[in-house]
């Protein structure tokens, strides 16, 4: 494994900085695991907005703070809809769809997404980045 960071303090990609064991835990969505215990303390649902860096909290517009309304979760709408390949505006758009939406059957929809989208692997970081883009706000 190399410096974790460029030059400029940056976390370099999942590609240059990621081990092969890494880069299987991560592809895998194993790395999530721990998460569980969130679960179990209450913390954190299954299913819900993913939770995301506290910087960002000053950039949502009202629409997209909805996504705190409730329980973050390890999967989320955009997790199955894109992952990290897609734009912030849709991953929050995903987020605040589910929030406004939440229902049982909904859930039960991201469970099944999330499996398959596990078993495809695909979307898991956005290339070039490690794991995603910065959220720069709604510009």
């Amino acid at each position: 494994m190399t410096n974790e960071k460029d030059f400029n303090g940056n976390l370099l990609s999942d590609e240059e900085r990621l081990t092969k064991v890494g880069k299987f835990l991560r592809k895998t969505s194993i790395d999530e695991l721990p998460q569980l215990f969130n679960v179990l303390k209450g913390d954190m649902s299954i299913v819900g907005p993913r939770p995301l860096l506290i910087e960002y909290l000053e950039k949502y517009d009202n629409e997209q703070k909805l996504r705190h309304t409730v329980k973050p979760g390890i999967t989320g709408y955009a997790q199955v809809k894109g992952r990290n390949n897609i734009t912030w505006q849709q991953k929050l758009a995903y987020d605040t769809y589910y929030s406004k939406n939440i229902n049982l059957n909904l859930d039960f929809k991201i469970l099944f997404l999330t499996a398959k989208t596990i078993f495809d692997s695909e979307s898991v970081s956005k290339k070039g980045f490690a794991t995603s883009d910065k959220f720069l706000g709604n510009e």
